[in-house]
């Protein structure tokens, strides 16, 4: 019998695909199934010893009771390994889904899908197309022993997830895990501080995105995109370059980026506003920060932070002309941290208030930017949920 836990959308699209699996999940109080027959179970009725094999959902905590229990826990990229064609995994902190689209976008001539983290579980792949692109997070690697890609594209690697894997060290060994697993003939383009990790795939390591077009061959000025979505564009025509000898900059400058990610707009006034809410960590709102660090900023910051040091981002924030408008579970933290740094600070909470006292503020000189550095679920339904709360705001 195969089980199943979590019931989320990798494990649903299996049990839709395979039937006669049963499905374990904290929500569930009752014995039942769903559409297809497979039974959905409270996670008190796992027994060991009936269950032939068991795939939990990438983000199922290792410390919950029934991995603790499992005996043959394999992951998603495990159980699909033998029928995985030739495969494209990305991965790194920041970046991995624009990376992956801008993959796709870029060989989809040549009949690549992509999916995996990105939102279409490996379940719902085309099993005949020649190329996955598959956007893999640091919560798969964690479980997956057996899978490995042709190519390996990895972005830089910041505090993330830390209270899921224990430590940044563990964090940093899943993103690495697979390249002991790489054979002969398979390529990985590392950050430079991971160039020494042993493997047998061919490594190119780079310091930044200007680096690594030089050692690619890419004419970086050709590239239309800013930070931090230049590596992002370099790292997908690095794929390109080495599966067809050639880079394609029109295709590339022709992608449109993802709604939520530093995304523009202006209102009647002209005030720019930028949505950042997949900033959901210090390294992706530092990122954005720099973009705007000419600017007099009015930061929308705050969440739930998932237990990451935000100091990093504050020393930042001191040679900035910035000021936050704190919400979420951490506010007190922020409002802290702020005070200590002589940063000025608004205790806001929720975002209605902050956007209510940025609105007092803002004029076509600021920018009024959205980029938490923190996880929504504290307040939110998702990311897409904060962002919509914020033009909204914004624009009425």
């Amino acid at each position: 019998m195969i089980s199943l836990f979590g019931n989320g959308k990798t494990t649903k699209a299996i049990a839709k695909k395979l039937g006669n699996c049963q499905i374990f999940d904290d929500a569930f109080t009752c014995k039942d199934k769903d559409e297809w027959g497979n039974l959905l179970l409270p996670p008190l009725e796992f027994d060991s010893n009936t269950s032939t094999i068991e795939i939990p959902s990438p983000g199922f905590p290792p410390h919950h009771t029934l991995i603790q229990q499992a005996k043959n826990i394999t992951s998603e990229y495990d159980f699909f390994a033998n029928i995985m064609p030739f495969s494209i995994w990305i991965s790194g902190t920041n970046g991995k889904t624009t990376t992956t689209q801008m993959c796709e976008h870029l060989l989809k001539a040549q009949g690549a899908v992509s999916g995996g983290n990105i939102g279409t579980p490996l379940a719902e792949l085309n099993e005949k197309a020649p190329i996955w692109i598959l956007e893999t997070s640091s919560f798969t690697f964690h479980y997956t022993k057996k899978a490995k890609p042709d190519i390996y594209l990895l972005l830089p690697i910041k505090p993330d997830h830390l209270s899921w894997h224990g430590s940044m060290e563990a964090y940093i060994e899943a993103k690495l895990s697979v390249l002991a697993r790489m054979r002969e003939g398979s390529v990985a383009i590392l950050p430079k501080e991971f160039a020494d990790t042993k493997t047998l795939a061919h490594v190119i390591a780079y310091e930044n995105e200007v680096d690594l077009a030089q050692k690619l061959g890419i004419d970086i000025s050709k590239v239309n995109f800013k930070t931090p979505f230049l590596l992002d564009a370099v790292l997908a025509m690095s794929a390109q370059k080495i599966l067809l000898d050639q880079v394609d900059y029109d295709l590339i400058n022709a992608f449109i980026i993802d709604h939520y990610k530093i995304e523009e707009f202006r209102d009647k006034q002209g005030r720019l506003w930028v949505d950042d809410s997949k900033g959901t960590n210090v390294d992706a709102t530092m990122e954005a920060l720099k973009r705007y660090k000419d600017e007099h900023i009015l930061l929308v910051l705050g969440g739930d932070d998932k237990g990451v040091d935000l100091q990093e981002l504050f020393d930042y924030m001191k040679i900035l002309h910035v000021k936050i408008f704190a919400i979420g579970s951490n506010t007190d933290k922020l409002v802290r941290m702020a005070q200590n740094d002589n940063i000025k600070v608004e205790r806001c909470e929720v975002i209605e208030k902050a956007m209510a006292l940025i609105h007092a503020e803002h004029t076509p000189h600021t920018v009024a930017l959205l980029s938490p550095a923190a996880a929504s679920l504290d307040q939110f339904k998702s990311y897409a949920h904060r962002g919509d709360k914020f033009k909204e705001l914004a624009l009425s």
